[in-house]
């Protein structure tokens, strides 16, 4: 079957490209340096015999493996994305590999007393015995999202060496900026021309996931007033003690660190101040729609009763919608699910199937009129230096995805 150390040369030659996204760049992709894995992977993909291989001026990679079987099946596809995090650096990966993993403290870095300890990070001890890749403690890993690009590199290469295993048309989608909320923006659905897909980009082995939030973000502007603070009597307005009411008006207890599996949360992600004006982002999460529309109201009532009592406009929020839970949209073609679940449970990975605290590019995806449930790719601790991968999770995730290929085909026999 799939060859271990095959996986950890395609996976370590991925990750040691640096494709970090940036935010605050208005191009696609966001960062030139994203160009570099996207050609290498065009490349790879021609080299291995896939058909209609294309990279478009956003860098956008897609490609076929066609179908080998006389009756008619319909195109599915599978999709990652190449960037990484801009939360941590993601240059000069230099990866370390701990065979046969003892179950104890996995020492990242001795000279910054960096340490990946089961005491803290708990899923390890399921990995004892196992091969894991790791960081060196200075950056992040990149297996979100590479860990996925592997295993449907080396899935659809293992399909064309395997003949006999039989399947219909096998589209792959690399995407660009999925980690600052671009993946889909500029994806050409029908130039992808699949009935459904799947994205590689789930955590732990096993994970099967077709929610999500529903996301918006908020920008919250306060208005101040500067006067010398010695004469600033009946006079002064200080921006950030009405930034200060607002922050804590809202529900303490419903923010990330106290929230978990479908509750919702606001999160203030950023603030800056003067006396003059107070400035924060916050972004809203919910999976439920109603509790999501009453978060955003939430927000605008609370503005609006400081407003109120300040007799004046002293708090603008401007709220904009990022994406949505995708279960409206898989739930009436659910068979892509349980083709899913039969195939892990067909190379013995038990499912989990669970809602996302997050998005993907597979909710935008189900919006634009691809349905896009999320599959495991095996990594953990995402977007920091304590991330890491199994490969034996790798192993399994490329193993799931060949399995979905031959399932489809032989549930679409006439």
């Amino acid at each position: 079957m799939i060859k271990k150390q095959h996986i950890i040369n395609r996976f370590t030659s991925y990750i040691t490209i640096d494709t970090e996204s940036d935010p605050t760049s208005d191009s696609t992709p966001s960062t030139e340096k994203q160009w570099n894995l996207a050609k290498k992977l065009a490349e790879e993909l021609k080299e291995m015999g896939m058909s209609e291989v294309s990279i478009d001026e956003n860098a956008y990679v897609m490609a076929t493996l066609p179908s080998n079987v006389d009756h008619e099946v319909p195109a599915i596809g599978f999709v990652s994305h190449f960037d990484t995090s801009p939360d941590f650096t993601g240059a000069n990966i230099q990866p370390q590999i701990v065979e046969n993993y003892d179950g104890k403290d996995i020492v990242l870095n001795a000279a910054e007393d960096i340490v990946l300890s089961p005491d803290y990070f708990e899923d390890l001890t399921q990995y004892k015995g196992q091969t894991l890749i790791t960081t060196n403690g200075t950056t992040l890993l990149g297996a979100d999202d590479k860990a996925g690009i592997t295993e449907i590199m080396s899935a659809v290469e293992y399909l064309l060496q395997h003949p006999e295993i039989k399947h219909g048309p096998i589209k792959v989608g690399f995407t660009p900026d999925e980690e600052i909320g671009r993946g889909a923006h500029k994806f050409d659905v029908e130039k992808f021309g699949a009935k459904w897909a799947y994205t590689m980009d789930g955590s732990q082995i096993g994970e099967l996931e077709y929610e999500n939030f529903n996301a918006a973000g908020a920008d919250v502007k306060v208005k101040g007033k500067i006067v010398h603070p010695g004469y600033a009597k009946g006079k002064m307005v200080n921006s950030m003690y009405i930034a200060q009411d607002f922050v804590n008006s809202l529900p303490r207890l419903e923010t990330p660190e106290h929230t978990e599996g479908r509750q919702g949360f606001f999160h203030l992600t950023q603030i800056s101040g003067k006396v003059e004006e107070t400035n924060m982002h916050y972004i809203i999460r919910d999976h439920d729609k109603e509790h999501f529309e009453a978060r955003k109201k939430m927000m605008l009532d609370l503005a609006a009763e400081i407003n109120s009592q300040h007799q004046k406009e002293v708090i603008t929020i401007e709220i904009k919608d990022q994406y949505f839970n995708m279960r409206e949209k898989v739930e009436p073609v659910m068979h892509i699910v349980d083709i899913a679940e039969d195939a892990m449970k067909a190379v013995d990975v038990e499912p989990i199937i669970k809602p996302i605290r997050g998005g993907t590019d597979g909710s935008q995806l189900s919006f634009m009129g691809l349905p896009c449930p999320n599959i495991f790719a095996g990594g953990h601790n995402f977007h920091g230096r304590y991330e890491y991968v199994p490969v034996e999770s790798m192993i399994k995730a490329t193993e799931v995805i060949v399995k979905i290929a031959e399932l489809t085909a032989e549930k679409n026999k006439s």
